[in-house]
Order: C-alpha cells, then structure tokens, then sequence
C-alpha cells in the first residue's frame, strides 16, 4: 500500500500512536486573514490564544456532491415500515465523504474557569456496511487522506478510523461509568420499544459510548436522537486537558439528502469517588459528513481488503470480554505502550498467513492484558 512519509507532515507516529483525525484544518486550504469571526459572534484576532486549534495541514480541492444520493432516495421511499426506513437512514450514512469537525465551550459552570480553545479537523473517508442485517447494521469509518506539499499532492495516509453498530431494540449494551470501568446496562422492553442502540467503538475497537433512541423522518432529514450517556475523553481532548476525566454527552445524528451530521452536547465533568461531579463547562460539538465524488479511496480499499480478517477477529474477542463480564476496566496504556500501537502494528504487517482461529489468538494476547475484571 502507498502510505506516505508521516514526518512531512509532523505526524511521525499518526498511524501507530494517534489514528484519528486531529490535526487537520481545511481540505480545501486556509485563508488566513487579520481577523477571523468564529462561532457564536466569539471575534479572535488571529493568533489569539483563543483562535482554533487542530492543525495547519491542507489538502487538495474535492468535488461535493450536488445531487441526492442513491441511499436518500432509497430512504424516502412510500410504503415502507418505519422499522425499514430506520435501517435504511442509518444505511444512508455509508459513503465517500468530506468530514469536518469542530467544537467549542459555550458555558463555562465555574467563575474561575477560563475557556479552552475552539477546536477544527478535517478528513476525507470512507464509511463501508460491513454487516447488514435486520435488526443491525456495523458501519466503519476508514481515512483516506491526501495532502498539498509544496505545490504537489501527496499521499494516501489511511488509517482505520472509528467504527459505529446499530442494534434494534436492544436488551443490554455496556454503559461507561468513569475511571476507565464499563458496567453491563440492562434495556426495559418500554426504553428498547421501536429504538435503536448505538454503539460507537474506537479506532482499536475498544469501547467508546452506547446510547438508545429514536429515529424520526420528516420529509427533509432523517433525525436519531440518543440518551445522555458518559463517555471517555476523546483523544482531540485527553492528549492536551487532564483536568476533568468524563464527558457526559448527548450524541445526534441527522441524515441529509446529500450526507449528514453529526451534533454533539458535551458537559466536561470531574467524576469523583462515590460518584460525586463538578461540571467546568459545556461543549458543543458540530461534525459534517459531505458527500463527494471522484476521489480516490483505493487506498482503503486495499487496506480494508488486507486487514479486515484480524479486525474481525478483533471484535470476536470483544464480544466474548462482553458476555463474559458484567464489568471490567479497560486499561488503554500499559508499560508506555498503548493497544492502539500494538493493533495498528500487527495490522500493517499482516499478510493473510493466519487462520481465524489464529487470529483471534492473536488478538487475545494483544487485548487480554488490558482487561481488569
């Protein structure tokens, strides 16, 4: 596969220590002005300690997509059982796309408290079905990122990204509590009636949140709305803030005819011994998932076609640490190396020379030491 020279771009260790899309501003370049005006009226001069961070790097110009989507119109057809049109929005977030991601602290909880920076990404991936059944649906994200060096375009940097289960009418999911601990969560027949879970799990398939609703479709947008649940800091915040450890968060998501997006209400809270909180701040979160069109993903392609046996094996190994327990803390680092590394590393130099059965070993030896019952 054809991975750039990550140094170039002052991501030397994106691929094994950092897969995630952190530090990207435009895919289309960056206009830099005297003054800039930001979300919510908030006037930065530039190079203020409040102007965005995220990351300087641009990318080539991609073409959006100007008509609906095959999956829209799908999505709108007459006659078809809510059940079924449900299915059909969260097929509909599948696809090429221009990700944009941004995030800013409106209401700070704590006089003393000063305002973090506003914070922007950008990514161009790839979300493949890569289960689809009746009642569930797996969708993962897979970054395809080229990048403007001097004038020319180089690249692909891919990277699996994160991955997103979509489960009708749940009867459990585990739910995160804080401290790294994840807790096995119960779902009445009155909460799971006619909702969905959805499970979203980090870039090494690990845990990140679950939360239950509803999806309601109107003839513009198709909108799921999902419960307030914790969740651990993402890597955009817990590799530069150590002072909260939760994020206690509300997860929207709303399919367009030509993409969608992804809202996010996030309250920044202390979780103390018996449970006790102090909140510093509300964030909101804002992610677009635009369509394109003729750009090259062969690059995840490839990788997907080569790894998605030990990434298979990989969730086997989840599900059985899941019906296994009815807790268990997932420690992410251990001895200065994170399971991150240890996966990313394996997956690059896999070549298909292992059975599933091996695989899954493989997995287990990797994973086991960073489970705590």
């Amino acid at each position: 596969m054809n991975l750039i020279n990550y140094k170039k771009f002052k991501i030397s260790s994106f691929l094994i220590l950092i897969p995630i899309t952190l530090l990207f501003i435009s895919c289309s370049g960056v206009k830099s002005t005297e003054t800039n005006q930001f979300t919510f009226s908030r006037q930065f001069l530039q190079g203020s300690e409040l102007a965005p961070r995220g990351g300087t790097t641009m990318g080539p110009d991609v073409t959006l997509a100007k008509n609906q989507s095959n999956e829209w119109i799908k999505l709108r057809e007459n006659g078809i059982p809510k059940h079924e049109k449900d299915r059909r929005a969260i097929l509909a977030m599948a696809g090429d796309y221009r990700a944009s991601f941004e995030f800013i602290e409106t209401v700070p909880f704590l006089n003393e408290y000063v305002m973090d920076r506003p914070y922007q990404s950008w990514a161009t991936e790839r979300i493949y079905v890569i289960a689809e059944e009746e009642n569930f649906v797996s969708l993962q994200h897979i970054l395809v990122m080229f990048f403007l060096e001097d004038g020319k375009v180089e690249g692909p940097l891919v990277v699996k990204h994160w991955r997103q289960d979509w489960t009708y009418e749940p009867e459990k999911y585990f739910e995160y509590a804080g401290n790294n601990k994840w807790v096995l969560k119960n779902v009445s027949k009155q909460e799971a009636g006619g909702n969905w879970l959805q499970e979203v799990f980090h870039v090494d398939d690990s845990p990140r949140y679950s939360s239950v609703g509803d999806w309601v479709h109107t003839k513009n947008f198709s909108e799921w709305q999902g419960n307030a649940t914790y969740r651990p800091l993402p890597r955009r915040e817990f590799s530069v803030r150590s002072d909260y450890n939760v994020l206690d968060a509300e997860n929207r998501h709303i399919v367009l005819p030509t993409g969608w997006v992804h809202e996010q209400e996030n309250l920044k809270l202390i979780l103390g011994d018996n449970d006790q909180k102090q909140y510093l701040a509300k964030e909101i979160g804002l992610n677009r998932y635009d369509r394109i069109s003729d750009f090259d993903f062969s690059g995840g392609d490839e990788y997907w076609e080569n790894t998605q046996d030990y990434w298979k094996a990989v969730r086997a190994v989840w599900a059985g640490i899941y019906d296994k327990n009815t807790e268990f803390v997932f420690i992410p680092k251990l001895e200065d190396r994170s399971l991150i590394s240890k996966q990313f590393e394996f997956a690059e130099s896999y070549r298909g020379d292992m059975s599933q059965q091996q695989l899954i070993k493989h997995a287990e030896v990797l994973i086991s030491p960073h489970i705590k019952k």
